[in-house]
C-alpha cells in the first residue's frame, strides 16, 4: 500500500478522499459472486427498479467477510483511522443501468443501534425494517469514517457522488442553507477497485444513471468510540 499521508490530510482537510487499486478484478468477482448468493427474501434486502439494497450487509452475506478485509484493507483503516476502529454499519448499494434514482444533497446523520429507547441527546429516532437508527451528539458522528468499495467504474453519468469540500467541518449543515456563491461541488470519480473515504458530515448527493452502466458500492462505516452503557451498536464488528 502506498503512504497515505495525503489521503489522510484531504480526509481531515476535505471531509473526503479517494484511494485506487485497493482491489484485483479477481477480488471484485469473488466478493460479487458471494453477492449474488445470497437468500434475498430477507427483510434487510430491499429490491425495487431503482435500486438493490442490503442493509447489515455483512451479517446477511457472511462470506463477503474475509473478501472485503484483506490485509490490505485492514492496514489502511488502521493508518487512516488507528488501531481501535471497528465497523459499525454496512449496507451494499446496487444502482442499476437505467435508475433514475436520486438523492438530493444531505449528510448522514444517523447510526444503527439495537434498540429504542430515551436517552439525553439522541434523537430523532427512525425505523426501517425493524432496524433502529437515530440521531446521536454531533460528537460522534465527527468520529466516524465511511469507506465506500467501488466495485464498478463511477463518474457522473452512473451516480458518483457528488460532495462539498470542507462542509464536514460546520456541524450540522442543512443542505437548504447551501450558499452556493461560497460552497464548490467536486464529483468523486472512482475507479472499479478503487475506495473513497468520507466523514458523514460531508455534505454529498448522487445524481441519475445516464449511461447505461451500473453502480455497486459497499458502504462500511467505521468508529471506535462505545455507546452509553444502555445502547449498543447494532453491526458493531471488530477487526482484531
Amino acid at each position: 500500500m502506498k503512504d497515505i499521508t495525503i489521503n489522510k490530510q484531504e480526509l481531515s482537510d476535505n471531509g473526503f478522499t479517494v484511494i485506487e487499486n485497493v482491489y484485483s478484478a479477481r477480488e471484485l468477482q469473488d466478493i460479487l459472486a458471494a453477492v449474488n448468493s445470497a437468500d434475498t427474501s430477507k427483510e434487510t434486502f430491499r429490491k425495487t427498479t431503482d435500486l438493490f439494497a442490503i442493509r447489515q450487509f455483512l451479517k446477511e452475506v457472511p462470506a463477503v467477510f474475509d473478501l472485503i478485509f484483506t490485509d490490505g484493507l485492514r492496514k489502511l483503516v488502521k493508518e487512516m483511522m488507528g488501531e481501535r476502529f471497528f465497523v459499525v454499519k454496512s449496507i451494499y448499494f446496487d444502482k442499476p443501468e437505467a435508475s433514475n434514482w436520486y438523492v438530493p444533497y444531505h449528510q448522514d446523520l444517523t447510526i444503527s443501534v439495537d434498540r429504542k429507547l430515551q436517552l439525553e441527546n439522541f434523537g430523532p429516532w427512525t425505523t426501517k425494517q425493524n432496524q433502529f437508527a437515530v440521531q446521536p451528539p454531533t460528537s460522534l458522528l465527527e468520529n466516524i469514517t465511511t469507506i465506500r468499495i467501488h466495485l464498478d467504474d463511477t463518474n457522473e453519468n452512473n451516480g458518483a457522488l457528488r460532495v462539498i469540500p470542507r462542509s464536514h467541518l460546520k456541524k450540522i449543515y442543512r443542505p437548504e442553507n447551501i450558499n452556493w456563491e461560497t460552497e464548490t461541488k467536486t464529483i468523486c470519480r472512482v475507479q472499479q477497485g478503487g475506495i473513497m473515504l468520507m466523514k458523514p458530515l460531508t455534505l454529498h448527493s448522487s445524481s441519475r444513471t445516464t449511461n447505461n452502466k451500473k453502480r455497486r458500492v459497499i458502504h462500511i462505516e467505521f468508529s471506535d468510540r462505545e455507546l452509553p452503557s444502555e445502547l449498543q451498536w447494532a453491526e458493531r464488528i471488530n477487526l482484531n
